[in-house]
């Protein structure tokens, strides 16, 4: 299978060497995690050719003998060289009972850089704070960008073409070595039926995972629509799913902390304050849409929408959704170094379509920046002050607003 480099990824591992914090490396699963510490190694060893790199891949059957603290924390102590930089790469780390015990004393002994990986499942962003009890710094990493797309595909000078193909293929690499659509839809989904049946069921002891997956493809028919708990139990109820809100609730929390899908909260930009009720949720790669549902309600609105909330993510900025009176932005882009307010729209060719789309933008009394981002087909322009991106265009280059 072919590789590319993470450029985006790996320039913030490269920025962090030699930092004292433990680095860990979080996403769903197979979005590339063990590929990009390979690739940061490689570099590693063109840099320093004289450090002493530790690499530990637990899923190999060599490593067995690792699977447990105090052997993996002996191993590596054994490893350590005196007098060059000791570099520690610890690939599935959770696969090792009380994991957490070795990585804190070998980081207290201040002598490694540590870099781990781990099974979503088994080690979530809301207990690393738990796990580490020394310094630690999360670098969460997503399926390909339609950039990253476009670099493995040399798509060359058809943007449109492959903008559509990325649209419905989405990023997860592991289905580009499939040439057939329904064998990349069956990677896919069994990708995404691990994560439902083995990783949340087995992490939160649950007794079945029907409903969890009956959640779970409700959100994938509904992305970039309000959503709430009590929507969802009320829909699967009236199918003879017996539940409620409760656990639906807890189950939309397993698949967020499983990076399945990514919750935004709504943002009152008249009253400057967060709203806690009724969210939306985006799901974090579109072609496990595809391999659930097929084309079944494909709504490509949404759909892009959807692309732009990963791509704000990616692009380290935090989001929200505005709500101004009764009108709604679709983003409320944050970074430390400004704001932005942005809808997305699919065809706004129609005349209609267009100042339907401008009115939440227009109404905002600030002096933010605003965009609108839609299939244009076009280089940007300006109308009534917002800037209007294409958005295949946006997607594959690196362009601020």
């Amino acid at each position: 299978m072919k590789r590319i480099e993470r450029s985006l990824y790996l320039s913030r591992l490269k920025a962090l060497r030699g930092t004292p914090d433990i680095k860990v490396i979080t996403g769903v699963r197979r979005c590339g995690k063990s590929m990009l510490l390979k690739s940061y190694m490689v570099y590693l060893r063109k840099l320093e050719p004289q450090a002493n790199i530790i690499y530990i891949d637990l899923m190999d059957l060599q490593s067995e003998k690792l699977l447990e603290y105090h052997a993996l924390y002996e191993y590596v102590m054994a490893k350590r060289l005196e007098g060059t930089a000791n570099y520690l790469f610890v690939d599935e780390v959770q696969l090792c009972a009380g994991f957490e015990k070795a990585i804190n004393s070998l980081h207290s002994q201040g002598c490694y850089d540590i870099y781990v990986t781990g099974s979503n499942a088994f080690m979530l962003s809301s207990d690393l704070a738990t796990l580490f009890t020394g310094r630690y710094l999360e670098l969460h990493v997503l399926p390909f960008s339609f950039a990253e797309y476009l670099s493995y595909y040399g798509a060359g000078n058809d943007l449109d073409a492959a903008f559509e193909a990325y649209t419905l293929q989405g990023g997860m690499a592991g289905s580009y070595a499939y040439a057939e659509e329904r064998d990349q839809r069956s990677y896919l989904d069994g990708v995404f039926g691990t994560i439902i049946t083995r990783d949340l069921r087995q992490k939160y002891h649950l007794p079945d995972d029907t409903a969890l997956l009956k959640t779970a493809d409700y959100l994938l028919d509904n992305i970039g629509n309000l959503t709430s708990a009590n929507n969802i139990s009320a829909t699967l109820s009236s199918h003879q799913w017996k539940t409620n809100h409760v656990t639906i609730g807890n189950y939309i929390e397993y698949l967020c902390r499983a990076f399945l899908f990514y919750r935004v909260q709504r943002y009152d930009i008249k009253g400057k304050k967060y709203l806690n009720t009724i969210e939306k949720y985006y799901m974090v790669d579109a072609g496990f849409r595809m391999a659930r549902l097929g084309r079944r309600n494909m709504d490509y609105g949404r759909l892009y929408e959807n692309l732009v909330a990963l791509e704000l993510l990616r692009r380290r900025y935090r989001i929200y959704v505005g709500k101004l009176y009764q009108k709604e932005v679709d983003f409320v882009a944050l970074s430390d170094a400004q704001k932005i307010y942005i809808q997305v729209s699919d065809d706004i060719s129609a005349p209609s379509t267009l100042e339907r789309e401008l009115a939440p933008l227009i109404a905002i009394r600030d002096a933010y920046p605003k965009v609108l981002i839609a299939r244009t087909h076009h280089a940007a322009y300006d109308q009534e002050g917002i800037k209007i991106i294409d958005l295949a265009r946006w997607l594959a280059s690196k362009d601020t607003f």
